[in-house]
Formats: structure tokens, C-alpha cells, sequence
């Protein structure tokens, strides 16, 4: 008897080709809806008509969001604010706004001309010296009750003169351009090397050798220091204050904006140099304390 071959039958029309595809050809042309991406949009589509799926996406998003933000305080905070400065006694002498007209003398650091209290003071006395009365020299014909009130007149009207002039020299009662030349001039006295080379003990000197070239002395500083880097430091950060304090108020005013960007940038390159070059030694230290400015304000990049 000839063997038998069981083969399935098949109940498919012939169409005249013999090719029959095999079952995994066929899941290969036609791929399961799981194999999809998560971010394909027959995924989004299906999301957005899901109230389950997107009550998740959401939830995940604020999560996200909440996460972010606590990592960017968390850095702000180690770091610090790279514009605004801490609260110390000479940022505050920095931050003195307008206060109402006083009266009384004021001290060096509120009188505006290049005046000072010793000079405004002897200029006061010679005027009252020159505005007395005369006396009679004829003592028999004097009235003392009349020279009694000429000079209460006068001592009078020179009280008058005084708190004028009081109010005229007050810094208080100048203009912006006064009050930063003020500022700035307490930057030098405070930061200046011809005032703090007494303070700080020199650095060491390197050790030359017999080879070296031999260099010349130099030549002793005459004058105020405007240049080394710590004074120019205060006084950037004391136009920085200027700023920030004028863009409270005017957010759209872009222009200083851009200057306040720059200023910020310039001094975090000087406040580098400065820390390379001292090596964070007491000059630094009592830059940085007395100024109050953290490690933002010259560490990183400073995007604002």
C-alpha cells in the first residue's frame, strides 16, 4: 500500500499563486498596539480620551515641577543671591535712601560739594562774626535793651541761616549723580590700599634666585588707591544696589536691565582675580565680609 501524507486542507480560493506566508510573517507585518511608544501619537490620542491616564500625567508633571523647584531653591540657597548683598553695617551706609531734611549738622558722610564738618563749621562762625551788631562805643548814650534785642535778632536769623545751609549741603537733598560720587568715595576711604596696607601684613616675598632678573623698586603710592581690584569691587557693587533698587519698581525697563547684567559679570571677573591672586587670604576675607556678597556672586555662571 503507498504511505499516506496528512496535510490540512485549505479552503481558500486559488488565485494562482502557490506562496502561502507562515504565522510569523504575518505578526511581523501587523505589530501589537503594546509595542507602540509611550510618546507616538496613537499613545497621545488614547491618553487624551483616558480621564485616568491623564489624571496620571498630570500628577507626574506637578511632581516633576515641585521637584525642580526644590532643586533650584535648595541651590540658590547654598549658593546664595549673585546680585543682592547681606546685610552689613557698610551695605547699609550703601542702601542710605532719601530721609527727611535735617537740621542739626550732619557728619562727613552726609555733606554733598566736597564739604566737610570742620570746614562748614568754620565758615558758619565767620559768617555769624561778620553779621554781629556793632556795639556803641559811647557807653553813656548806649540803649542795652536795644543791643539785647539786635542780638537776639541775630542770633536769630543766624540759626536760620545755619539749618538752610544744612539743608542745602545734606546728600539726602542731592541728586542720584551726588549720592554715587558720595558712595564711591566711601569706597576708596574703606577699601583703599593706602588705608588698608596698615590693617593687613604684606605678603611674603618669593624667594629669588642668582639668575633672576633683578627687578627695580617700586615706586611708593602717592594719593588715594582707585585701582586695585577690591575698590573697584565696592564700587561696582555699589552701582549694583543703585540698579536693583531702580528695577524694583520698573520691570520693563530693560535698558539697565542689560546694565545690571554687566556689572554683575564684570565684578564676579574681578571678584576670581582677586581670590586666584590673594589665594583667599584676609584681604579677600574682609572684602567679602564687609560687602556681604556670597559664593554666588563670583562662583559659577550667573544667569539672571
Amino acid at each position: 500500500m503507498p504511505p499516506r501524507f496528512l496535510f490540512q486542507s485549505s479552503f481558500k480560493a486559488f488565485t494562482g499563486s502557490s506562496y502561502v506566508p507562515s504565522p510569523l510573517a504575518t505578526l511581523s507585518l501587523k505589530p501589537s498596539a503594546t509595542s507602540i511608544r509611550a510618546g507616538s501619537a496613537e499613545t497621545r490620542e488614547r491618553r487624551r480620551h483616558d480621564p485616568f491616564l491623564m489624571a496620571q500625567s498630570r500628577q507626574r508633571k506637578a511632581a516633576n515641577l515641585s521637584r525642580r523647584q526644590a532643586l533650584t531653591q535648595e541651590r540658590e540657597g547654598s549658593l546664595g543671591d549673585p546680585v543682592q548683598s547681606e546685610s552689613t553695617p557698610f551695605v547699609q551706609q550703601l542702601k542710605a535712601t532719601q530721609s527727611g531734611p535735617q537740621v542739626s549738622a550732619a557728619s562727613d558722610g552726609d555733606l554733598n560739594y566736597f564739604l566737610n564738618s570742620e570746614r562748614l563749621e568754620e565758615a558758619l562762625e565767620y559768617s555769624k562774626t561778620l553779621t554781629s551788631p556793632l556795639e556803641n562805643l559811647d557807653r553813656d548814650t548806649a540803649d542795652p535793651q536795644l543791643e539785647k534785642e539786635m542780638a537776639e535778632r541775630h542770633l536769630q536769623q543766624h540759626q536760620n541761616a545755619q539749618a538752610a545751609i544744612d539743608r542745602i549741603v545734606n546728600i539726602n537733598n542731592g541728586n542720584t549723580e551726588d549720592q554715587m560720587r558720595l558712595r564711591i568715595q566711601q569706597c576708596i576711604e574703606k577699601f583703599g590700599r593706602h588705608n588698608t596696607d596698615k590693617q593687613f601684613p604684606p605678603k611674603p616675598a618669593a624667594v629669588s634666585h642668582q639668575s633672576a632678573t633683578a627687578h627695580p623698586e617700586k615706586t611708593p603710592r602717592v594719593g588715594q588707591d582707585t585701582g586695585s581690584p577690591e575698590v573697584q569691587v565696592a564700587i561696582l557693587t555699589a552701582k549694583i544696589l543703585n540698579l536693583s533698587r531702580h528695577l524694583q519698581t520698573t520691570n520693563k525697563d530693560m535698558h539697565n536691565k542689560r546694565n545690571l547684567r554687566i556689572l554683575v559679570h564684570k565684578r564676579q571677573k574681578l571678584l576670581r582675580y582677586l581670590r586666584k591672586k590673594e589665594r583667599g587670604g584676609p584681604r579677600w576675607q574682609y572684602l567679602v565680609e564687609t560687602l556681604g556678597l556670597s559664593d554666588a556672586a563670583w562662583k559659577g555662571e550667573i544667569s539672571m
